[in-house]
């Protein structure tokens, strides 16, 4: 059911409710603001992330997505900066390119100052510099008199905390909260306090130097500067939970040199890519520092959260996908990933969390909602695909690195997943493997598509489950092929009997049950009766990604996604122009996803369509130059691209999100045919090629075990030649046409 205008369906995880706090349902996320109303600048540390307008603000709106966050609550609604009652006027704003900065200069309005004076615009600098540490936010302000004369002047931060939990940011209402503690003023700090019912007490300590005048709606800073005289203002915002160990307290110059550090020691152990195109270096660095600072050390290892402002949490889908896409230079983060997913795997039944054992967590929340189970995601297992991809990822981990102690380590739990495909996945034991909701508060549909709406018949009619998705499918053979290999590897060779026998039968039965010949594209799902859903989606593209799909087949999905009802120009859309729900502005019904174009793009590139490949990656390159730092967002709509004009976003896209960012990566591994073998010390380019916008790439600090490469490639007609121009170690690299 959609919206009279058409733009969102009630039900999806992501569609907005026009008005506020109507709805108790922790799908939705309310869309009465918009992150494309203005510049948004995010940033994340850890579990706090932050997101501000273009004046390094906090506007007060309770619907707002501004404010300082952690552990799932605002701790931090309200931060505004005024000079003498007004407003500053605008200059610039921006996030460092390392994504560990937001910087921000304004300057003054024409103001009659305390001496009464006029003051002219432009007379004083104030420029912004803010940062996130260890759950503080760190914030100098800087305020320089470039006038000729004395300036007195009140310089004014606002502060607030409401506490809110980010599912009631989302739109979801609650029945009641907590309590609000008495602020209290300590000196130069203000302390702000929330009990919540989970019992937990939150505190938010705004911390202000040098001396101000302090009260509990913030603090007042007296200015009196000369000429080319710089006052330093700092404003701490402390992010507490009281009975748990703070860190220790830094200033603002101490917390900085630390995030510097670790910047530098990370980019001096990473695998880097420089190219002949300026603008893609830009997207690169954008994607390489939006990847760092979405990736959260946990005590498992390295785990992309998924995205800002509504998915800065551990999802296990888009943590595996992210994995994949990066796994040729970054495999840390793919062991990272399967530690914490076999850490957290389901090992009892739970239908209030659509557990089952074996079964590989598909969100976790923390939060005082997620606390008292207002909302079911706290631990959530409502995926049908994650457990297939935990699997794939562990054969793909081993091949990039020949770690086998690791997958030694994680075989109870490749085991266990297994299981979970052979018992619960397959539901009904066609072979194939089904969805059906367990929890009445659950996801209806637990693909990666699952709004409400996005699984239907070609009339539009609502599907009956279980439901076999034809890209799980996929999923499903590559992980009985992962799951063959490593039992050979492990010297389990009775174990790798069975699935690579399931695997030849998956393959021959899906092209026969799944393929829609009236089409030209495999069923977008069967339903519980096995009736195909003959809908022309991007779904069929990801059939490709493990060579499930004959050679005929993918030829001629590969040709039915690059049609202009399917290709926007920019890229592939969720769903092609013409069918019954397509809508360009819709989630999963006409958008155009960048992690989707790229696994497509690497699945197009496996069966040798390289040309197809290329033209998707050309798209979304330049799709990408029109984004807002260089910067993919999680979606984007899918109108067809008109020459002069740019992409139309879409309003409440995460931006930065994990998986968007990891594509620009997938991408140049799928033109490149690279493959990295781990177990015999090889790199492998095979058909390599590069789009028209770049001529050369260099890759270095290539990391193959113990060995090391740097690479330039250089693109010659649709030819690729490779020089190597550094190795260390016992390395063989092979360039096959």
């Amino acid at each position: 059911m959609t919206s009279p205008d058409g733009r969102y369906s009630t039900g999806e995880r992501e569609r907005g409710l026009l008005c506020q706090g109507w709805s108790d349902d922790a799908h939705y996320i309310a869309a009465d603001s918009c992150l494309t109303d203005g510049l948004i600048r995010v940033l994340k540390h850890g579990d706090t992330f932050a997101v501000f307008d273009h004046y390094g603000n906090i506007k007060p709106v309770a619907t707002g997505e501004e404010g300082v966050y952690h552990d799932g609550t605002r701790f931090v609604s309200c931060l505004m900066l005024d000079i003498d009652g007004v407003c500053p006027f605008f200059l610039s704003s921006t996030v460092r390119d390392d994504n560990d900065q937001l910087t921000v200069a304004l300057t003054n309005p024409d103001l009659r100052c305390q001496n009464l004076d006029p003051l002219p615009l432009g007379s004083l600098h104030i420029a912004r510099r803010v940062f996130l540490w260890h759950g503080v936010c760190h914030q100098e302000v800087t305020v320089e008199n470039h006038s000729r004369q004395r300036v007195t002047a009140r310089l004014r931060i606002r502060c607030a905390a409401d506490y809110a939990d980010i599912f009631e940011i989302r739109g979801m209402a609650r029945k009641a909260r907590g309590e609000d503690l008495p602020p209290s003023v300590e000196g130069s700090a203000v302390v702000l306090s929330y009990r919540g019912l989970d019992h937990v007490e939150r505190r938010t300590r705004f911390e202000f130097s040098p001396a101000a005048d302090i009260s509990a709606s913030g603090a007042t800073f007296e200015l009196s500067l000369d000429p080319r005289e710089i006052a330093r203002l700092y404003i701490t915002a402390r992010c507490e939970l009281v009975g748990t160990a703070a860190p220790h307290r830094l200033k603002f110059d101490e917390a900085r040199a630390q995030a510097l550090d670790e910047i530098r020691s990370r980019k001096a152990n990473a695998c880097a890519m420089y190219g002949s195109n300026g603008q893609l270096n830009a997207w690169v660095n954008r994607a390489l520092s939006d990847l760092h600072m979405m990736t959260t050390a946990l005590p498992t290892g390295p785990y992309p959260y998924a995205g800002v402002p509504w998915f800065n949490t551990p999802f296990g889908r888009d943590g595996l996908i992210t994995a994949l896409e990066c796994l040729w230079f970054w495999p840390d983060l793919a062991r990272g990933v399967l530690s914490y997913l076999a850490q957290h795997q389901a090992t009892t039944f739970n239908p209030e969390q659509d557990a089952e054992p074996g079964k590989i967590v598909h969100e976790m929340r923390k939060g005082e909602m997620a606390a008292l189970k207002e909302m079911p995601f706290g631990r959530y297992y409502g995926a049908v695909d994650g457990t297939p991809l935990f699997v794939l990822l562990a054969g793909a981990y081993y091949d990039r690195t020949g770690d086998l102690c690791f997958i030694k380590n994680i075989w109870p739990n490749i085991h266990a997943a297994i299981r979970w495909i052979e018992q619960f996945g397959d539901r009904d034991g066609d072979g194939f493997v089904e969805y059906q909701r367990q929890s009445a508060v659950g996801l209806i549909h637990q693909g990666w598509k699952d709004a409400d709406d996005a699984i239907f018949h070609e009339d539009g009619s609502e599907v009956v489950g279980p439901v076999a998705l034809c890209e799980v499918q996929s999923y499903v053979y590559g992980a009985w092929q992962a799951a063959a290999k490593l039992a050979e590897a492990l010297g389990l060779h009775e174990q790798a009997v069975l699935p690579r026998k399931r695997a030849e039968r998956l393959r021959e039965d899906f092209n026969r049950a799944f393929w829609c010949e009236e089409i030209s594209s495999f069923a977008l799902a069967l339903d519980g009766r096995k009736r195909p859903c003959r809908v022309r989606a991007s779904n069929a593209g990801q059939c490709l990604i493990s060579g499930i799909a004959t050679r005929d087949h993918a030829r001629v999905v590969s040709q039915t996604l690059m049609a202009p009802r399917s290709f926007s120009g920019w890229g592939i859309r969720t769903l092609a122009e013409g069918e019954v729900r397509y809508n360009p502005m819709a989630y999963h019904n006409g958008s155009v996803w960048p992690h989707d174009n790229a696994l497509i793009a690497y699945g197009f590139g496996r069966y040798g369509f390289t040309k197809e490949a290329l033209g998707i990656f050309q798209g979304m390159f330049e799709a990408a130059m029109y984004f807002d730092l260089h910067r993919m967002p999680e979606l984007f709509c899918g109108f067809l691209r008109d020459p002069g004009d740019g992409p139309v976003l879409y309003p409440v896209a995460c931006s930065p999100q994990s998986w968007s960012a990891a594509s620009v990566f997938l991408f140049l591994q799928a033109a490149l045919g690279l493959q990295i073998d781990g177990v015999r010390g090889r790199v492998s380019l095979v058909r390599p090629a590069l789009p028209p916008f770049l001529n050369d790439i260099e890759i270095t600090n290539l990391r193959v075990g113990a060995s090391i490469a740097d690479l330039h490639l250089t693109r010659h007609g649709d030819d690729v030649s490779a020089k190597v121009l550094r190795r260390e170690g016992d390395l063989e690299i092979l360039i096959s046409q």
